[in-house]
């Protein structure tokens, strides 16, 4: 099974091409995966994420996807498979799954009844455990939620879980920037080792400038190249350089997030990017997502001319 060296660079979370019917399409999706590995800069790739429309997935398929995208990489780039669920036995049986599939490492999203009922940092910490028990191998990644949610993590309970040998690094999105430093520092006061990787796609050039590691966004899967050029500006620290670059990220950002955070219907206009821009040649989505409208194109559009990434 392939190992990840460490997750300093850019991990995209992968889209998942549908069929006319709504199938899972496994020949884009190897396109997809292979098109991705071939960037200079992608150290890795996620499976399962948000932009992947994991709520759209059954457990198998979601398994199914992971069994793709690994075997297409095989001795590329690792994958990351996360798990999405409400139960600490169904999250061992999700890992189980992961890393039969051929994941590297298990990316761990809050059960979403915490967003309802909130969480105690004990049963956090329990459901982590779980999970490693199930796959004790494969790496975990803390997958943090926006800090208006009940599903945010403490920056003492991400201390906690930094202290933990299996959680290699955190996919970082409190959306509250007093708290992302606050807790970019407690990580690195509580194990400096551990990888902070912003995912605040709507926040690139920000959030990278704030002491992380990288970034593993679904803005990646659609715009992998730009994303690694701001990266690599904001590693040699040049500022103009790098928002040079986040110039032309902008538009498209704005074209597929608006003034607000990743949804259903963002995924569904970053998908029509990539077609726009010969990714992908289908932007067919399942439901309850919905396809973007004419004037949503046309934005789209423009954004990618401006970029010169328009390929229909």
């Amino acid at each position: 099974m392939p190992s990840i060296p460490n997750y300093r660079g850019i991990i995209p979370a992968i889209a998942c091409p549908f069929t006319a019917d709504r199938r899972i399409d496994e020949p884009a999706l190897r396109r997809l995966a292979s098109w991705l590995a071939g960037h200079d800069g992608v150290v890795a790739v996620m499976t399962n994420g948000h932009t992947g429309e994991v709520f759209s997935l059954t457990p198998a398929e979601r398994a199914q996807v992971t069994r793709i995208v690994a075997d297409e990489l095989r001795g590329r780039l690792p994958v990351i498979s996360s798990i999405v669920c409400e139960g600490i036995a169904e999250a061992a049986e999700h890992a189980r799954a992961a890393r039969a599939a051929g994941a590297a490492a298990l990316d761990v999203m809050p059960p979403h009844h915490w967003l309802r009922f909130g969480f105690t940092p004990g049963h956090a910490l329990e459901y982590f455990q779980a999970i490693h028990e199930a796959a004790p191998d494969l790496d975990l990644v803390c997958h943090v939620y926006p800090a208006w949610t009940r599903a945010s993590y403490s920056s003492s309970l991400l201390a906690d879980l930094a202290r933990l040998p299996y959680v290699q690094a955190f996919k970082v999105g409190q959306r509250d920037m007093n708290k992302y430093a606050r807790d970019i520092q407690a990580l690195r006061d509580a194990d400096a080792s551990k990888a902070i990787l912003t995912c605040h796609d709507e926040y690139l050039l920000a959030s990278m400038v704030q002491d992380v590691d990288g970034a593993l966004v679904g803005f990646a899967t659609f715009i992998p190249q730009l994303i690694i050029d701001l990266w690599e500006a904001v590693k040699a620290g040049d500022l103009k350089r790098a928002q040079a670059v986040q110039a032309l990220i902008t538009p498209l950002k704005d074209a597929v997030y608006g003034a607000g955070e990743p949804t259903g219907e963002a995924h569904a206009r970053m998908k029509a990017g990539m077609y726009l821009a010969g990714v992908l040649e289908s932007a067919a989505v399942r439901p309850p997502t919905e396809a973007p409208g004419p004037v949503e194109m046309d934005a789209l559009r423009a954004a990618l001319a401006k970029a010169e990434l328009l390929a229909r």
